[in-house]
């Protein structure tokens, strides 16, 4: 629970952040909610925000959403037994399901630890960040642009610290360098939103090589 309260606090933080950054994008307070009570997904979220910003259409925001949100399907399969067979314990279980909560519960080694760390950390993420879009909404209307207190770095930051422990591993490193050089090359010649889904490609290095038998 204390693990819980703190990266509640560090999340919280991040949805200010994103309401912040959505009202300063031209998406109103409404909308900026109605994406984090009914999506809640803090990655696409931004996701979406961020390629409107940059002029994207509204095609290639979704679409870039979707595909970073693929990872829940795997997800899923592995939080099945979590959820357990209630139906109803099913669909809220799925609606908080993000890497957050998913990675608490496989933390753990007994079933019912991870099944009450899963709903501890869903829970608890999904109260903070709700109450913080909108406090951040109406805080980015007031202080205009975000960027010049540094809030736009803060999800990327919160992303890049999630990502740090798996760079210490050969084959998420080559993914990770991979994919920034990839969507670095790409973002002069396409639309925004297109670099994003480009970087994906660098899942490839992480493929193990053919090995070619030496001809006798």
């Amino acid at each position: 629970m204390r693990d819980v309260a703190a990266l509640a606090a560090a999340v919280a933080v991040v949805g200010a952040s994103f309401g912040a950054l959505a009202v300063a994008a031209g998406v109103p307070v409404w909308l900026a909610m109605a994406m984090s009570l009914l999506v809640f997904a803090g990655g696409s979220q931004f996701m979406v925000v961020g390629v409107i910003a940059a002029g994207g259409t509204p095609f290639a925001a979704v679409t870039a959403a979707l595909l970073l949100n693929l990872r829940h399907l795997p997800f899923g399969l592995v939080v099945g037994e979590v959820l357990g067979r209630n139906r109803a314990a099913q669909l809220l279980g799925a609606h908080i399901m993000i890497d957050e909560s998913v990675a608490f519960a496989m933390a753990q080694r007994d079933p019912d630890r991870a099944r009450a760390a899963y709903w501890a950390c869903g829970i608890a993420l999904f109260c903070a960040w709700n109450p913080a879009v909108l406090i951040g909404a109406y805080l980015g209307e007031a202080m205009g642009d975000p960027a010049l207190f540094g809030l736009d770095a803060a999800f990327p930051a919160a992303l890049f610290a999630l990502l740090l422990p798996q760079l210490r591993e050969p084959g998420p490193l080559r993914v990770a360098v991979g994919g920034a050089v990839l969507a670095l090359v790409a973002t002069p010649f396409l639309p925004a939103g297109v670099p994003v889904l480009v970087a994906l490609l660098g899942v490839a290095l992480a493929l193990p090589l053919p090995r070619l038998e030496k001809a006798r």
